[in-house]
């Protein structure tokens, strides 16, 4: 079945696939914006990084990988998680605790996994994930495998050593990661110009002899392209890649709030970000080209938003972990 998807995937017309990034962009918002109103409702608990803003970048790179690569994540995890394939129900259910959550409850927003679909797992250690993923490609390589691995961070993660230092094996032994930076301006709530001496984060790639590339973020299209680039170079054993999206979130660095009212960033800012949105820019693109109607894009976002809706009816009737599993799966069994 896998091969039989994989070659549906790559036989889709570019107008299929326009289509197909369209509704994962959308299928994230959609998530998001439940997960914001749930939160405000306290009915949603664990912290919730919300991806509103950045759906173009996780759905551009997932697009042009396989099922059996691997991606790691971050704590703003949600994005990437969908993106790769992950069950809404599963996701759901996780941020409420639940032991039907693709964590089986244990994780909550931050700790996510889903291996059956590559998304191996996300962290809320800044950097945490990337060697993981460098290990990933190590393995792949030393196996002799096709198989990509990809790690997600912020531009925050850049101020970490263990970036550097994976980084750095990954250029020595060309192996198949693509390192994609998320930069969104902000390291939590410090503009990357006050913790970073040189912002130019693409730029780094070069003294690891890997192509670095630095695109519009919020271009699913431009993101797409530069990481299937990337993606096939890996695979072909012709080393990593690192990939500077620049975008924006448009949500606080943790929960429903936009930090404005903090005086964190001004309203203006916010604004003209919110003026670049991904899904609108797509969805213009497409009507424009005659590729949807609007009468489709509706019935699309009905769609998408009762399978969002039904999530979060699974997510309550689920029940919690027995206390009597509380040490379950703590450590490996043999």
């Amino acid at each position: 079945m896998q091969k039989k998807a994989e070659k549906q995937r790559q036989s889709s017309s570019p107008q299929d696939i326009l289509k197909q990034l369209y509704r994962t962009m959308l299928r994230i918002r959609l998530f998001e914006e439940k997960t914001a109103e749930l939160v405000q409702k306290n009915e949603i608990l664990c912290p919730s990084h919300l991806y509103i803003g950045q759906e173009a970048v996780a759905t551009g790179v997932s697009a042009s990988l396989r099922k059996d690569d691997y991606v790691f994540s971050t704590h703003r995890s949600h994005g990437h998680y969908i993106a790769k394939g992950g069950d809404l129900n599963a996701l759901m259910a996780e941020l409420y605790g639940k032991v039907t959550g693709c964590s089986r409850g244990r994780g909550g927003s931050m700790h996510l996994s889903s291996p059956e679909v590559g998304f191996i797992g996300s962290s809320a250690i800044v950097a945490g994930s990337i060697p993981l993923a460098v290990g990933a490609a190590l393995a792949f390589s030393l196996r002799k495998q096709d198989r990509v691995s990809v790690a997600f961070f912020g531009d925050g993660a850049v101020n970490e050593g263990t970036w550097y230092e994976s980084m750095n094996i990954a250029g020595l032994r060309k192996l198949p990661v693509i390192f994609v930076c998320e930069n969104n301006l902000y390291s939590t709530h410090m503009p990357v110009s006050e913790c970073l001496a040189d912002t130019d984060i693409h730029r780094k790639a070069e003294t690891f002899g890997m192509s670095g590339y630095r695109i519009d973020g919020n271009n699913v299209i431009e993101v797409y392209e530069t990481a299937k680039k990337a993606i096939d170079a890996a695979r072909r054993g012709e080393g990593p890649a690192l990939i500077e999206c620049m975008t924006y979130r448009w949500r606080g660095h943790v929960g429903p709030n936009y930090d404005i009212e903090k005086g964190l960033r001004s309203k203006e800012e916010l604004d003209e970000w919110i003026a670049k949105c991904p899904i609108d820019r797509l969805e213009k693109q497409l009507l424009q080209q005659g590729l949807l109607t609007a009468s489709e894009i509706q019935r699309i976002r009905s769609e998408l938003k009762k399978a969002v809706d039904d999530s979060a009816v699974y997510a309550k009737k689920s029940p919690y972990p027995d206390e009597k599993t509380l040490l379950d799966n703590v450590f490996k069994e043999s």
